[in-house]
Formats: C-alpha cells, structure tokens, sequence
C-alpha cells in the first residue's frame, strides 16, 4: 500500500504519528492484549501492538480497512481464533 503522505510509511514507529489519538477496543485486556488504531488526517488508519506503542505501526487506507472490517463482521477470521 503506498501512504497517502510521503511522511508515513508502514513499519514506522508509533511515535512519528504526530496528532494520532490512539483508540483500542473496550474488550481488549488490562494487560494489554489488543491493538490500537487512529485515524490519520489524510483519511489512512495507522494501527499498531497496544504492549508496544512505541514500536511500528502500520498504515492502511480507508478502503483497506472498510473491506477488513466487512470481513470481520461477516465471519471471514473466525477461524483464525
């Protein structure tokens, strides 16, 4: 996937998402066991390892996550867990 911004590329570190309000599922764990995501200003999802929020996060477009969240909602990854 080529980023919106030349800035952000997948696997930079969390920390060089300047204004990102990182938000993790209210069903993840107290010891962390989740992933956080954020909206970008160019419309991108950055997402990344809630025990590592210093670590790299990547970068999905709209599109990218509109069609992944479809397919959660339908069951397509239900076997994976």
């Amino acid at each position: 996937m080529a980023a919106q911004n030349q800035n952000i590329v997948n696997g930079m570190s969390a920390d060089g998402l300047d204004g990102a309000v990182w938000r993790k599922s209210s069903h993840s764990g107290y010891n962390g066991n989740c992933v956080e995501v954020a909206a970008l200003a160019d419309g991108a999802v950055a997402v990344r390892n809630s025990r590592d929020p210093h670590g790299p996060a990547l970068v999905y477009t709209r599109a990218e996550m509109v069609a992944f969240v479809a397919g959660v909602k339908d069951g397509e990854f239900d076997g994976m867990i």
